[in-house]
């Protein structure tokens, strides 16, 4: 599809500061989960223009920190959109613009779902991730991923007495699909479920998602939706690539993403990042 008119025609939107929203794994990050020099200073480029910034992740806050430091962030206005939306911090920390929080009331059914089908489980406590389970090799990539200790908690539903943002469920990817399905037949509009990777199911409270979340951002930014460009490449990401003034895919998207978006570009081993930049911020 070809750019909206603000990219590209007329002074007046030229000057028209844009938000630019990035997905960490597999956007912003290559599949060695680093950020490279080249999208690192297109990134710092972009901002010195005057534009703005946003990370949206399915994951926890702690776990996107990381790159907010590589970035040098923590002065610059912006946001951190953590567990697919249940969370929003400005950069740098500061009062929370929002959270909702999974009801309790759903974490016994989770753990239910999970035991019958054989499914990790877990949620997130500061820097650690609490599994219910012994740790499937899924479990200990996210704890990996997100650089946080990992708890196996054999008293799951007795020890989780916190705010919970997000649980994540594990399973193969040839069953995750199907299972991802039966729980939302099951828990119907009472939780969000969707999977991020093929072998990830994230559940949430009702009505998150990054689309939402950004929604709120876009009003506290006071930009409208025509200039935000969302970039992403897992099944999460395809509500925000269609909410997005431009949508944009990854090379290395799934192909669900691709058909959700109006831009593919090259992959994130390839630097994608900077072509995204240069076509559309320039």
């Amino acid at each position: 599809m070809s750019s909206p008119p603000f990219f590209t025609d007329g002074k007046r939107e030229r000057m028209e500061k844009k938000l630019l929203v990035l997905d960490i794994d597999g956007t912003l990050t290559n599949s060695k989960k680093e950020i490279t020099a080249p999208t690192r200073d297109a990134i710092w480029e972009m901002l010195r223009r005057g534009h703005l910034l946003a990370l949206a992740s399915g994951r926890p806050t702690p776990g996107m920190l990381r790159y907010e430091r590589e970035l040098a962030l923590d002065s610059r206005h912006g946001y951190l959109l953590s567990y697919n939306g249940a969370r929003i911090l400005p950069f740098g920390a500061g009062k929370p613009l929002y959270e909702k929080e999974l009801p309790p009331a759903l974490l016994p059914e989770l753990y239910g779902f999970a035991g019958k089908h054989g499914c990790g489980l877990v949620t997130y406590l500061d820097d650690q991730v609490i599994s219910a389970f012994p740790p499937d090799s899924y479990v200990k990539t996210t704890a990996s991923n997100n650089q946080m200790g990992l708890r196996p908690e054999p008293d799951f539903l007795g020890f989780v007495d916190f705010p919970v943002y997000k649980c994540l469920m594990t399973a193969l990817p040839g069953r995750a699909a199907g299972l991802e399905k039966l729980l939302k037949e099951q828990l119907g509009e009472r939780a969000a479920v969707y999977r991020s990777e093929p072998y990830y199911i994230e559940i949430m409270a009702p009505g998150i998602s990054k689309a939402g979340g950004l929604r709120r951002i876009l009003e506290a930014l006071s930009i409208p939706r025509e200039n935000m460009v969302c970039c992403g490449d897992g099944f999460n990401d395809v509500g925000m690539l269609r909410y997005a003034g431009v949508g944009v895919a990854m090379g290395n998207a799934q192909e669900a993403v691709k058909e959700a978006a109006d831009y593919v570009a090259a992959s994130n081993d390839e630097d994608g990042l900077v072509e995204v930049i240069g076509k559309f911020f320039a």
